[in-house]
């Protein structure tokens, strides 16, 4: 594959990288620029997003019709790279987690245009923020067979009884998708769903407290008792939940790894800066070998990642559905994360230990990496059975 960019492509990079600068980095030192979960408060944001919007810079994953920019996703590699050189970019370009996965598997699935402005535009607007209810506290987490959450055909309403948990952004989310069993069957047995959060029928249980910084709207544990959905709002056919959770959850997982590479960056940036001028016995931290040897690697690690990511991307763009070249980057970029971050820590000494950085917000940030969307276990597991199932066809060019 080429890595030149387009030329449309790189001055989006450009424009987004420039908007991150000069409108966002300043802004992460001041204290009221965070919310009570540490994510970016809302005067900022709908400020933030008034100006990105003005200048074009919006819903880059979404069709140039419905007011993004159309972009594939080896532009989207690149772009959302440079939009996560903030934690807090991403959510002011709208290509946060969930909204992006969840507009990007409906405008893929909703069959007429009607659907699409009741429950994607509004998404794609910023108007609405939306969920994506799927694990289960005794059941599905990286295998969505186990969902027990269940929906019940009456009438022309499905009836949801069940518990979901650690759902993201589930707390002021308007628009959920929901994925319930509506057979025993082993390969068609779930179906997805779409619901608003004013139906009855279903409540938030707890926003569930985690270590790290949160994503807006928290991690919730949902209850359904008795939610009717009616069928024009079933997402596909009935059978066809797996289905579209691997139509979402796979080029979902690959835009992490574009938004980790660009925290990746950044907390090499912030050590960077300062072991260029901090001294140590006669020298400054960069002239050390030992220094030297630990942001190499970190380096080297957060390039790999790029490629990989890239590959990914291009082979989404060419059809294919990925599987391997995402689960490989999903698995080396949660890994690359945590070793950027924990890299810039130790150079940074105790300045990376307090509050004085963002690379302590990222290292706490970065553990749920290695679970979140799969855990790095799981796409082992199926890298191992490709390799098994491929042989040396696994590793075939192209």
């Amino acid at each position: 594959m080429d890595f030149t960019l387009s030329p449309e492509v790189e001055l989006i990079r450009q424009q987004v990288r420039d908007f991150v600068a000069s409108e966002l980095l300043p802004l992460e030192s001041r204290a009221d620029f965070y919310d009570a979960h540490e994510n970016i408060s809302d005067v900022y944001l709908q400020a933030l997003r008034q100006k990105a919007k003005s200048q074009g810079l919006w819903a880059f994953q979404m069709p140039i019709e419905r007011g993004g920019r159309g972009l594939n996703h080896v532009g989207m590699a690149a772009v959302y790279e440079e939009a996560a050189r903030s934690p807090f970019g991403p959510v002011v370009f709208n290509i946060a987690p969930p909204d992006d996965g969840n507009m990007q598997v409906l405008n893929k699935v909703l069959k007429t245009e009607a659907l699409k402005q009741r429950w994607l535009q509004p998404l794609i607007d910023g108007k609405v923020r939306s969920a994506f209810a799927m694990t289960e506290p005794k059941g599905c987490g990286s295998d969505p067979s186990l969902t027990y959450t269940r929906a019940e055909k009456i009438g022309n309403n499905w009836r949801i009884t069940g518990r979901k948990w650690f759902i993201t952004g589930a707390e002021g989310a308007q628009t959920f998708i929901l994925i319930a069993r509506t057979s025993d069957d082993e390969r068609k047995g779930l179906t997805a769903f779409l619901f608003d959060a004013d139906q009855p029928g279903w409540r938030i249980e707890r926003r569930i407290p985690i270590m790290g910084p949160e994503e807006h709207g928290g991690h919730c544990e949902l209850v359904f008792d008795g939610l009717e959905i009616p069928d024009e709002h079933r997402l596909l056919e009935v059978g066809d939940g797996l289905k579209l959770t691997q139509i979402r959850l796979g080029p979902a997982r690959l835009t992490h790894c574009m938004r980790w590479l660009g925290l990746s960056k950044r907390c090499l940036e912030v050590a960077a800066d300062y072991i260029r001028t901090r001294e140590s016995f006669g020298m400054t931290l960069a002239e050390h070998e030992g220094v030297q040897w630990m942001l190499g690697a970190a380096a080297m690690d957060i390039h790999i990642g790029r490629l990989l990511t890239m590959q990914a991307a291009w082979s989404l763009d060419q059809g294919s559905f990925a599987r391997k070249e995402v689960s490989m980057a999903k698995v080396h970029v949660a890994d690359t994360l945590h070793k950027a971050a924990d890299t810039a820590i130790q150079l940074l000494g105790a300045r990376g230990y307090s509050k004085d950085t963002l690379v302590e917000w990222v290292y706490r940030y970065a553990r749920q990496a290695r679970l979140v969307d799969g855990a790095s276990e799981i796409h082992k597991m199926v890298l191992s059975r490709s390799y098994l199932a491929e042989g040396q066809d696994f590793f075939r060019w192209g």
